[in-house]
């Protein structure tokens, strides 16, 4: 039953939302809307042609769907193809072909959207500005211009009304996808809801221009110093956040090879030249270019690589990066277990996760590998083969680490288009010697140890009391437990003996700590006893665990 106040939210977008049922519907793209009690999705569904559709691929009509409902939903497909774990590799590679049909705003419109944002008449801000747009994406467009000094630059202006347009779609959005979530059983496992939470945060950032502005002048000042690596110079002044002016860089772009050469370019070296720039994003800086195909990267005149489209980033903390680095020791060191307990870390783990059947399938994974040399191993085919193991245990990776796994993969497939005999691995592996030296520097080992002092001063702040109050309701009689019923008896019997072992470790501390006679050299001999017996406990505990295959 639809809640009331879901209700003037459906009213509002009723006309929208039976356009997009309609096309899915007429696309055979949700039999699940058989079972949803509302009259019109049952008709729509029923009177569907799809005889021309039926020849198409299950991804290709999702693609012609979402090109058919337009605007925002090209966008969340777009930003979608971000995630191979959630809609399989199929889905994700054509969802990255979905180009944006949205018609171009009258020089009118934004002339009149650019004055009230910068407070001036296109004519005083700019020299010269050309109404005709260079593209028009879901978003915005673009035009060309030129500064008062005579600067080359493009402004890039947001559509009308676009901003009311892709929160109706999001609210369409949001309410198809607790449909899905409750009349489909399939779709339910990877929680649409929350799938389009994500989405939601993604593009609604995409909307303020002055993330992408920060973002250029984040990307210009860590390659200020590369003689190689050129990003567009952005300009505050004359942006908000529906107008981004930024510098127009004019070169060719990478995927006409033989242009390239015609321009003197050496195409291997610029594609190790692009290959290592995106890579030191990763591990140097921890923010990087999300979208690295052929279209965003240009050979400038002086030989040098400009990156432009700095709208979609990713940024990697120091607890996901150490994860992936670990991913990629693990990889490196053919080690099954440490990459097992490291997806089992990153990723959200479904109720039924089979720990067991993971560890058999990376093994096989690796074995595919083993005696493969190292100029035969395609990096993003081995990304592509991990991701589809991920998605076949239902594990949900963080959208940070699912746009990075893309980046790479499309990284690759670009570096090959400009230099056929490129060759990712090889520009990876100097990586793999600044991860070890990274590890072992002073400053990572003193942020551990802070880090770990924290930890366990609160543990320690906070122990005492609960485990006063545990014995306090103990003692009442109030102490209840609730425990799903899964092998209840092993886990009862490691559920008391880790409470035993935790309890009789803080009580013997404690006891230590204070000197509780009698002693011998100055320690409390049962601190001392205490201590020990409670450590033998633990690993015990932790055997019978370990050979159990739970970790």
């Amino acid at each position: 039953m639809t809640p009331v106040s879901a209700v003037p939210r459906m009213v509002r977008n009723a006309g929208r939302l039976q356009q997009v049922v309609g096309v899915l519907a007429k696309y055979g793209l949700a039999p699940w809307l058989k079972r949803v009690p509302l009259s019109w999705v049952q008709r729509l569904f029923e009177t569907s042609d799809g005889t021309a559709i039926a020849e198409l691929t299950g991804p290709r009509r999702v693609r012609e769907a979402i090109t058919e409902i337009g605007t925002s939903f090209v966008k969340l497909g777009q930003i979608l193809s971000t995630r191979p774990d959630i809609v399989g590799l199929e889905l994700a590679e054509e969802l990255s072909q979905l180009q944006s049909q949205t018609p171009a705003d009258d020089a009118v419109t934004i002339h009149a959207v650019i004055a009230k944002e910068l407070g001036q008449p296109v004519e005083t801000l700019f020299h010269d500005f050309t109404d005709k747009p260079l593209a028009s994406a879901s978003i915005g467009q673009v035009h060309r211009a030129t500064l008062h000094d005579g600067t080359q630059v493009v402004v890039k202006v947001q559509h009308s009304g676009i901003e009311d347009n892709v929160r109706n779609d999001l609210e369409i959005a949001e309410e198809l996808a607790r449909l899905a979530e409750a009349y489909s059983e399939e779709l339910a496992l990877y929680e649409p809801v929350a799938t389009v939470g994500e989405l939601r945060k993604t593009l609604l950032a995409e909307l303020d221009f002055h993330q992408e502005l920060r973002n250029l002048q984040a990307f210009h000042a860590r390659f200020r110093h590369d003689a190689t690596i050129r990003f567009p110079q952005a300009y505050p002044e004359l942006s908000t956040a529906r107008v981004l002016t930024m510098q127009h860089l004019d070169g060719i772009h990478v995927s006409n090879r033989q242009q390239l050469i015609a321009a003197g370019g050496d195409p291997a070296k610029l594609a190790n030249a692009g290959a290592k720039a995106f890579l030191d994003m990763v591990f140097r800086d921890g923010f990087f270019h999300a979208d690295p195909h052929p279209g965003n990267l240009l050979l400038l005149a002086d030989g040098v690589i400009g990156i432009i489209d700095c709208g979609m980033v990713g940024r990697i903390d120091h607890v996901l990066r150490e994860q992936i680095e670990d991913l990629l020791m693990a990889a490196a060191d053919t080690d099954v277990e440490l990459l097992v307990d490291t997806i089992a870390r990153l990723a959200e783990l479904p109720p039924n996760f089979d720990r067991l059947a993971l560890t058999r399938d990376v093994a096989e994974f690796f074995d595919q590998y083993a005696f493969l040399p190292l100029e035969e191993i395609e990096v993003s085919t081995a990304l592509n083969e991990a991701t589809g193991l991920i998605r076949k245990h239902h594990l949900r990776l963080p959208a940070r680490a699912s746009m990075l796994i893309r980046m790479v993969a499309v990284l690759e497939g670009t570096a090959e288009l400009i230099s056929p005999d490129f060759q990712l691995m090889k520009v990876l592996q100097p990586y793999k010697g600044r991860i070890l030296k990274s590890r072992l520097s002073p400053s990572r080992l003193r942020r551990k140890a802070m880090s770990a002092v924290r930890h366990w001063s609160y543990l320690f702040d906070i122990v005492p009391g609960d485990v006063a109050d545990i014995l306090d309701r103990v003692k009442q009689g109030s102490f209840d437990v609730h425990l799903e019923h899964r092998r209840l008896d092993k886990i009862v019997n490691r559920l008391a003996l880790g409470m035993i072992s935790a309890s009789l470790f803080i009580g013997s501390s404690l006891m230590w700590s204070r000197d509780v006679p009698p002693q011998i050299g100055g320690y409390s001999v049962p601190g001392v006893l205490g201590c020990a017996v409670a450590v033998y406990l633990s690993v015990r505990l932790l055997r019978a665990i370990r050979a159990s295959g739970d970790i």
